[in-house]
């Protein structure tokens, strides 16, 4: 791969993208979500922003990176890392969801599963052997349970 798309070839980049298709097929999804929607929608995009924060934050301050593709220097495991092995994609999920209902936009909501999946094989399967090197059996501990997008096994 060419070094530019390397450069971005990241999360934010996708998201972008993807909320760009979801407003590009609003102007042609039937009208579904109203009022309701564009309220859920700011409510979840606002709450994707702030786990989003929340998540750099926590990585910040165990001074890891958050910059796919790079080896980790400690595993962060409290908060919501305690929720979520990835909390920032999945505020990232949820914000283009909530993008996806802000624009009442309900050919766009396949978009969703596209980026969940595009993010789990590009960057999360990657970032999970990262850390298993790193960490080996620590890792697998907090991986048996923690799910890799939401909840506590």
């Amino acid at each position: 791969m060419p070094k530019l798309l390397l450069r971005i070839d990241l999360p934010p980049a996708w998201l972008a993208l993807h909320v760009l298709a979801a407003w590009g097929l609003a102007p042609v999804s039937p009208p579904l979500f109203g009022a309701a929607g564009t309220l859920a929608g700011k409510v979840l995009v606002a709450s994707g922003v702030l786990v989003m924060l929340a998540a750099v934050a926590q990585m910040r301050l165990q001074r890891t990176t958050i910059i796919p593709r790079r080896d980790p220097s400690s595993l962060v495991t409290g908060g919501l890392f305690a929720w979520s092995r990835n909390p920032i994609y999945l505020a990232d999920a949820v914000i283009l969801l909530g993008a996806v209902l802000w624009l009442d936009a309900v050919l766009a909501l396949p978009l969703v599963a596209s980026f969940v999946w595009l993010i789990q094989s590009r960057f999360i399967r990657d970032e999970e052997a990262r850390l298993t090197l790193a960490f080996g059996p620590e890792f697998d501990l907090w991986a048996a349970r923690t799910r890799r997008w939401l909840g506590r096994k």
